[in-house]
């Protein structure tokens, strides 16, 4: 990621950064023209999904499956192997 001052329009650089949640980070930055020197903090906050992550489908199945009991789990992959088998 690449921020640029806004007093000058140099590149700067990203000297630390305080994660608030895991959506929400405060970035703290420092021009790198020395001439300069203007700091400052940034915001670096999570918008919107575009593409799910397959890890968090993976465990919407597993939480969804693991709610069933045990007659409900047999039955559903007892289905399942009669569908493959098809």
């Amino acid at each position: 990621m690449r921020v640029y001052c806004k007093e000058c329009g140099s590149k700067g650089r990203i000297a630390s950064r305080d994660d608030l949640s895991k959506e929400f980070a405060k970035l703290y930055c420092q021009c790198g023209d020395a001439a300069c020197g203007h700091t400052w903090v940034a915001n670096l906050t999570f918008s919107h999904t575009l593409s799910p992550s397959a890890q968090s489908c993976d465990r919407l199945v597993f939480d969804r499956l693991r709610d069933l009991t045990r007659a409900q789990q047999r039955e559903l992959f007892d289905q399942l192997g009669t569908q493959l088998a098809l």
